[in-house]
């Protein structure tokens, strides 16, 4: 177990568990479950961002499906904030807001509930990791297409070499650790 005197970002570097191949071949999936199975290390995780929730003077947490849920939904209630949950297609009950984007091997849309929050809310988008950035771009605009206010984006993990990051140059980004 790493020494907690260790700063947070390495912690996390330390912990990850990066699956070669996976979900195709030439990636390297890097699984966030050993992070989440060390309690101490994921209750210092949802301080961070909920530091940073409240430095950006968040009034909503908005999180990315699926692995954004873990994180979210802590970071809400411990920021005591709501969640607007960012769903695939075709999972919300009620009316929607959609956004759609490109992948390496097609397109995919994340969609929100129209009444997620009232226009001019300021929001910080949570997500487990940023790669490419494509879905974390498209969260961006469906979070402003509900014209809310983009406060600060916060992932755990950014994956170093891949080009995500300019995606979100125009919105106050924060990494925890880079891999």
């Amino acid at each position: 177990m790493a020494a907690k005197t260790e700063p947070l970002s390495e912690r996390v570097a330390q912990r990850l568990r990066p699956i070669p191949d996976f979900p195709k071949p030439g990636i390297v999936f890097q699984d966030i479950t050993p992070v989440l199975a060390d309690a101490q290390l994921f209750a210092a995780i949802i301080g961070w961002y909920a530091r940073i929730a409240r430095d950006a003077a968040a009034e909503a947490v908005a999180c990315v499906e699926a692995r954004g849920f873990l994180f979210g939904a802590a970071v809400a209630q411990r920021s005591s904030l709501p969640l607007v949950p960012l769903r695939k297609p075709g999972k919300l009950p009620a009316g929607t807001l959609s956004e759609v984007y490109e992948l390496e091997y097609g397109t995919d849309a994340l969609e929100m509930h129209t009444d997620a929050f009232p226009p001019g809310t300021r929001v910080v988008l949570v997500d487990d990791v940023l790669a490419t950035g494509g879905t974390l771009a498209a969260a961006c605009r469906l979070v402003e297409k509900a014209e809310g206010q983009l406060a600060a984006v916060a992932v755990a993990v950014g994956i170093e070499g891949l080009s995500g990051r300019w995606l979100l140059d125009r919105y106050p980004c924060h990494v925890l650790a880079t891999v």
